[in-house]
């Protein structure tokens, strides 16, 4: 076989080095337009799973590596004068120029042909005349650029400016600083890569960048390869404190912004993407190097163990891709949290620091507990102190009141009570609204009693009955519960009576006007509502747009109809608090009728109710105001609202902000956070607790409590986020139909056993875990001499090696 290699990088050298090795008398020939010793950027991270792999599949290059290596456990946080310390996370860095001298000589060992100072022919001159043709010509990739049509590029070129330079100052630990002045906030991403330097990343975001002047410098012409010298003083300038003395080193530096690389397709017949030129990750997770030596590693064994190329590119995209696209989800997070630091700066520092660490959501509670109990414990203390102070401060405020019961001192995060408006909750879960389709004519039965009690007694701290229609027109669904009424409430009270009598979980109700999406039949696999047609009643929305092609389109709603719709909440409200629900929640989301106002897709108005999103949210304000003033003051009222469109030209991130701090200032005592489902064109991007970012956005931005829904499905992730400040309640649905009982044995797994998780008596026994198969069986010890753990702080220290403290 004859391969042509486009880059004479890391990952482009250590292909040739492993496909020589695996084949040694494949013909392989890599074209760098640079000199063998030109570098750009300075040091490299890899993870320990990265580094095992390098020294299975080539022991010659990890030993060569493993020799100069820096390493470190620690990560240290410098935030607002203090420097706070999360050990057990282990770290390896080497200079990239190291590195490049180190695939170089492996390279030339084995016999790999590379060409330096030599532009490589293009690739599709190339593919005619090699058998393979690698391309790992870098983020601006000619190939890429060359075969769009073929590989379809998606290049998101991101907000903030960064500067990557390099400082004589050797950091101990991986550092991030985050440094509040007059213009903003800039950050560093600091760590060391040999016993004389660091890397040094210094971000910062755009208005911030412009505010400190930094504008000005990067408007002049600068010639090709030069530094950005006046911005690297100013740097020095603003962050002396922290560079104790020590320079800033550059190489060819300047301000630039971070674009995220995607492909629909890695290959188009014989060239195949490799690295950077496929795709890229936020330099805040990971490493570009890192990720490409790893493809590099997949695409040399895919090419041994398929008999020809076509085969085996095909299986190295399949067994890549994934890996590429869960690194970037994670990378993504941690990129919007950087560009976003401003929303956490009023976080205290031990908050903060574990917001910081577990913003890619990668890094969990758990997991840092596991890494540095002493770290995560601290931060458990101060939430748990935080807590106590608003209890008590609730407690004079609120003499009268019967209060929950105190968790104990080691309560995790998710037990610990939380005041929602009047109501106060033992913790912080949420059973979402459900729709049950069980309705008769709107009366809830028996299906609404089984699954609101089995929920209540499973232990959450708050459950709410979902979908419930203010009129009959409002239905989503003939099988929808509703609440207009005598009979409709009697039932409700049937329901709430029972279930008080069986636990003190408290009960929400969902009211809503399903709008344009009413008059459907029960979902079919899938979530697809099939309209009614002639079975239907007549439908009313914001604007006179159909959901799909398949429904019908409703009328534009008058004056008159908004009066009479209005009034219709207000009866449902009244009704709920006789019914005996202790919270409200109005739906103002998912596509139903206060949906069609505020999102742009579906209220083409022309009147003062359309428009700006000022006048879009006019209507729902209007019924928030109406509902506030007939529920009691002692009971709780909630907004659900879709914070996304997941469209093109939706609902924006400012006009949610804006549309939540008007909800606060109207009355409500929380936003319940959910996205999507506003128009049948959408295109979520769905992940593990994909919403909460935008719950984030509003708690850490207007400053009401919200509650973060979709894709929640362990503890360690509800007491992450409630740790970390994103939300104040977690909503667990699925996951709590899989498992009615999901927050009693939450509590049972974490060794909790206070009044924030009761176990009913006659349930009791079924508190622990049942004995199964050998979990009964205590293993032998095998080991003549047990492993010593590895010390849980390691700083790099070069002259001590590898110093523990």
């Amino acid at each position: 076989m004859r391969i042509a290699v486009i880059g004479g990088g890391p990952g482009g050298l250590y292909f040739a080095a492993l496909a020589k090795q695996l084949s040694p008398h494949w013909d392989i020939t890599v074209w760098e337009r640079n000199a063998a010793d030109d570098t750009f950027g300075f040091g490299v991270v890899f993870s320990d799973e990265t580094l095992d792999g390098i020294a299975q599949a080539d022991p010659e290059v990890y030993a060569a590596m493993s020799a100069e290596f820096a390493r470190w456990s620690d990560i240290d946080v410098r935030y607002r004068g203090q420097v706070l310390t999360s050990g057990g996370h282990g770290f390896a860095a080497l200079g990239r120029k190291r590195l490049l001298q180190i695939l170089q000589e492996r390279c030339a060992a084995l016999g790999v042909d590379v060409r330096y100072r030599t532009p490589a022919p293009s690739a599709a001159e190339l593919a005619a005349e090699y058998d393979l043709v690698v391309a790992s010509d870098g983020v601006r990739s000619q190939t890429r650029g060359a075969h769009a049509e073929e590989f379809g590029p998606d290049l998101d070129q991101r907000h903030c400016r960064y500067m990557w330079l390099a400082t004589d100052k050797v950091f101990e630990a991986f550092t991030f600083i985050v440094a509040e002045r007059d213009f903003g906030t800039l950050q560093v991403h600091a760590y060391p890569f040999d016993g004389t330097r660091s890397t040094f990343i210094v971000e910062i975001d755009e208005d911030s960048w412009r505010r400190a002047g930094f504008d000005a410098f990067a408007a002049r012409d600068l010639p090709p390869g030069a530094d950005d010298e006046d911005s690297i003083r100013l740097c020095e300038e603003i962050l002396a404190e922290h560079l104790d003395g020590h320079r800033l080193i550059p190489n060819g530096s300047r301000w630039i912004s971070f674009t995220t690389v995607r492909n629909r397709a890695w290959r188009h017949e014989n060239i195949v993407l490799l690295g950077d030129a496929a795709h890229t990750a936020h330099f805040s997770i990971g490493s570009g190097t890192k990720l490409a030596m790893e493809d590099a590693l997949a695409l040399a064994a895919c090419l041994h163990e398929y008999p020809d190329v076509p085969r085996a590119l095909a299986a190295y995209e399949a067994e890549r891709k994934p890996v590429v696209e869960s690194t970037q989800r994670a990378a993504q997070a941690s990129l919007e949290w950087f560009e976003n630091v401003g929303r956490y700066t009023g976080q205290e520092p031990l908050q903060f620091a574990f917001n910081l660490l577990t913003r890619s959501r990668r890094v969990t509670y758990d997991n840092l507990r596991v890494r540095d109990e002493a770290f995560t414990g601290a931060v458990d203390a101060w939430h748990q102190e935080h807590q106590e102070h608003q209890e008590h401060q609730e407690h004079q405020e609120d003499r009268g009141r019967t209060a929950v019961g105190r968790p104990s001192d080691s309560a995790p995060p998710m037990f610990r009570p939380f005041r929602l408006g009047g109501v106060r909750l033992r913790n912080r879960v949420v059973v979402p609204p459900t729709a049950l389709y069980s309705a008769q004519d709107g009366v809830p039965g028996d299906v609404e009693l089984v699954h609101l009690a089995t929920q209540a007694v499973g232990g959450s701290g708050l459950v709410i009955a979902g979908m419930t229609a203010v009129s009959a027109d409002g239905r989503a669904t003939p099988g929808c519960p509703g609440l207009y009424t005598d009979e409709q409430e009697a039932a409700w009270r049937r329901i709430t009576d029972f279930v008080r009598g069986q636990s003190d979980t408290r009960l929400g109700i969902q009211l809503t006007h399903a709008g344009r999406r009413a008059a459907t039949g029960t979902p079919r696999a899938g979530g697809r509502c099939v309209p009614l047609g002639d079975d239907g009643w007549p439908l009313v929305a914001a604007s006179a747009l159909a959901w799909d092609a398949a429904s019908a389109t409703p009328r534009e709603a008058t004056r008159e109809d908004m009066d009479a719709i209005a009034q219709d909440f207000v009866a449902a409200a009244l009704r709920a608090d006789l019914a005996g629900f202790d919270v409200l929640e109005l739906q103002y989301g998912h596509g139903h009728l206060m949906s069609g106002f505020l999102s742009p897709l579906t209220n083409v108005r022309t009147d003062e109710y359309g428009g700006s999103v000022t006048n879009r949210m006019r209507f729902p304000l209007e019924v928030l105001r109406k509902v506030r003033a007939v529920w009691p003051a002692s009971k709780a009222l909630i907004v659900r609202i879709s914070a996304t469109d997941w469209a093109d030209g939706g609902i924006g991130e400012a006009e949610v902000v804006e549309l939540c701090r008007a909800l606060a200032e109207t009355g409500a005592d929380a936003v319940d956070v959910s996205t999507g489902e506003v128009v049948s064109h959408e295109r979520p991007r769905f992940g593990r607790s994909y919403q909460t970012p935008y719950a984030d956005l509003i708690r850490n931005t207007v400053g009401v409590p919200v509650i973060t829904v979709g894709a929640i499905s362990t503890y360690d992730d509800v007491n992450s986020l409630i740790l970390a400040g994103r939300a104040d309640l977690c909503a667990v649905g699925r996951a709590q139909l899989h498992d009615p009982l999901w927050t009693l044995h939450a509590a049972a797994a974490q060794r909790y056993a206070g009044p924030a998780a009761p176990w009913p008596a006659y349930w009791e026994a079924g508190s622990g875990r049942p004995p199964g198969a050998r979990t009964d069986r205590i293993p032998p010890r095998l080991q003549l001499l047990r492993d010593v753990p590895a010390p849980v702080h390691q700083r790099w220290l070069p002259e001590h090696a590898t110093a523990a403290v």
